[in-house]
């Protein structure tokens, strides 16, 4: 169940809410845990067990962390545990097949291949809750007492499936006290319907270009076509993982919590370095706080400090799939930024125009490489890409999409942001404007049988 479907739209978020405003204040978490569990088992029901196997093991080891402060090695077990039971799951079900074709092409040895589907969510939650133990380990935090709040906070459903990753530290207050007062619950629903259209009227319209393109096969489209196709897709993503951390920002404030921001209008960015603070952000952040500076971060030496970099790019793509692909994906933007910082970080900052360009060209090099998985027709795309090969195929597709595009571009941008901030305080006008976005959504949804949501597979 997504987000931008009718069932959730009109069936599941009703009732949900419905149950959760009028249950008492001291029961709200247990039925945020039991609403959140029938939302994760409504799409997958055969692994529910692990979902409460990572509530009871986080929540196990971090009393037992709590409990023997003063015995480091018990400490330091629990947390261990804890590691190897959140990571072996995770590589269990994502990456055991990986390792196999890998070994068997190494080798020659066959090895049967495993019937694993990859647990909704997974790559999501086990950071969460891996970080909870790791903070309580560390003493930023003390270790929840009462497993119903512990287990509303794993399992809390605007960000189970697709972030942002929200940890602990961030809702822990709020998951004892939280304030529901109409203005929140309004700004909710406007962030969670701004959301919707995000994915639904751009996201959505835009990546049928892309989708129609990998129909079309590689080797029979034009270079211009595969340029377009490409600009698509990275409007397409940012616009369908924006729209949902917008709609799982906007649950969470409707619901009492305050989740951290996760977009910030990335492709305005005039560097790789910024354009990384800027998108995924709190992925983006838990790499640079549990891997990049406990490794010693910029307080080591130059090639100490590359050897860091490369650890954390190659981990951010591994952790987006169990492809090669995804590997090259980080570790290209490993180099570009190891290159901003020691060679070309003036150079971007005093040519504004030529700065912005270069982001955006390699951004599409790299929408590329994450988003082709098998190698030889990344090998073929390319091969259009820098092929110099005409063609009139592109200007039917300019045609179809053109309007799309304007608007993607516009609202990839923080110049429409002023108005809207003009426009706020007149509630009959930003009333009628969400209503406007919210039918419009709706009726697509109606409508079209085309609405994807790419990071389900991550």
């Amino acid at each position: 169940m997504v987000f931008s479907s009718i069932l959730f739209l009109f069936r599941f978020m009703p009732i949900a809410f419905l149950v959760y405003y009028l249950t008492p204040r001291k029961f709200k978490n247990l039925v945020l845990f039991v609403v959140s569990l029938i939302f994760y088992s409504w799409g997958e029901v055969k692994y529910f067990p692990i979902m409460i196997a990572s509530v009871i093991v986080d929540y196990t080891c971090s009393r037992v962390i709590e409990a023997n402060r003063d015995k480091k090695w018990v400490c330091r077990s629990a947390l261990i545990f804890s590691m190897v039971f959140n990571l072996g799951m995770l590589g269990f079900f994502k990456y055991t097949n990986f390792f196999m074709e890998n070994i068997q092409a190494i080798t020659g040895i066959t090895m049967p291949r495993l019937k694993l589907t990859l647990p909704l969510g997974i790559s999501f939650y086990t950071f969460q809750t891996m970080s909870y133990t790791i903070d309580v380990y560390l003493g930023k935090v003390k270790a929840e007492t009462n497993i119903v709040d512990f287990s509303a906070f794993v399992v809390l459903f605007p960000q189970l499936i697709a972030g942002p990753i929200v940890r602990y530290t961030d809702i822990n207050h709020e998951l004892k006290t939280r304030t529901m007062d109409i203005n929140q619950i309004s700004d909710g629903v406007k962030l969670f319907i701004f959301g919707v259209g995000s994915k639904v009227l751009i996201a959505n319209n835009i990546g049928m270009l892309w989708t129609e393109t990998e129909s079309i096969g590689f080797a029979n489209i034009s270079t211009p076509l595969a340029w377009l196709a490409i600009a698509a897709f990275a409007f397409q993503i940012y616009f369908d993982f924006s729209g949902y951390s917008l709609m799982a920002i906007g649950l969470g404030k409707m619901l009492g919590f305050n989740f951290p921001k996760n977009f910030d209008f990335p492709y305005v960015s005039r560097s790789i370095t910024e354009f990384w603070r800027r998108w995924h952000i709190t992925l983006g952040s838990w790499f640079r706080e549990y891997l990049y500076i406990p490794m010693g971060g910029n307080r080591v030496p130059p090639i100490r400090r590359i050897l860091n970099l490369f650890v954390v790019w190659a981990a951010t793509g591994f952790w987006h799939g169990a492809n090669w692909n995804f590997i090259f994906w980080g570790l290209f933007f490993f180099i570009i930024i190891v290159l901003e910082k020691n060679l070309i970080a003036d150079f971007l900052a005093k040519h504004k125009i030529f700065s912005h360009i270069y982001v955006i060209f390699l951004l599409l090099i790299s929408w590329a490489i994450f988003q082709i998985t098998d190698l030889h027709q990344l090998g073929i795309f390319f091969g259009k890409l820098f092929s110099f090969n005409g063609g009139t195929d592109w200007i039917y597709y300019l045609r179809n999409y053109g309007v799309t595009f304007i608007v993607a571009c516009i609202f990839s941008t923080p110049w429409l942001k002023k108005y809207y901030e003009k426009l706020k305080p007149n509630g009959i006008v930003s009333t009628i404007m969400f209503a406007a976005i919210f039918l419009m959504s709706v009726a697509y949804l109606v409508d079209a049988a085309y609405n994807p949501f790419l990071y389900y597979r991550f």
